[in-house]
């Protein structure tokens, strides 16, 4: 007979401490593994997402940029139009003013005119007649002059016949 025994040696305490150690340090390092693989699976799966993202909300800026020149082009081109037609509607009625000015500076020359007229033909009807008057005056004058004369020439005469 053999001094072997068929039994399974039996571990000691140590021993099986030791494996039990070792089982948790596989599945440990299994499983951190496992968490690396999936965290990095998860880093990649987030880092397409901002990515995709980025490149949405780039052209979503792009065309808010594109909105807002737009708009700003569309509020200049207003006020510019909106400027020039004040501007045109201030020269008309520059314009209008300052014909209407003339014309009334015409119309009180024209009126001057008139008055200098009616005054000179007024002045030539008054000096023509106190000339006229002034002749018929002299006539009378002289008329009355003659015969006063002629009245004292007679008185005279029948003065000095007597």
């Amino acid at each position: 007979m053999s001094t072997e025994t068929t039994k399974p040696e039996e571990k000691g305490f140590f021993e099986k401490v030791k494996e039990t150690i070792e089982e948790l340090w596989d599945g440990t390092k299994d499983k951190a593994e496992d968490l690396k693989d999936a965290a990095e699976h998860t880093y990649e799966n987030l880092k397409n997402k901002v990515t995709s993202e980025k490149a949405v909300v780039k052209k979503k800026a792009a065309t808010a940029k594109k909105i807002v020149s737009n708009n700003t082009a569309a509020t200049v081109a207003k006020a510019k139009t909106g400027a020039s037609g004040v501007k045109a509607k201030a020269e008309t009625k520059a314009k209008a003013i300052s014909a209407k000015a003339k014309d009334e500076t015409a119309k009180a020359k024209k009126a001057a005119t008139n008055v200098r007229a009616k005054a000179a033909t007024k002045a030539r009807a008054i000096t023509t007649k106190a000339k006229a008057e002034t002749a018929n005056v002299k006539k009378a004058v002289t008329t009355k002059a003659t015969k006063a004369r002629s009245a004292a020439t007679a008185k005279k005469k029948a003065v000095t016949a007597h």
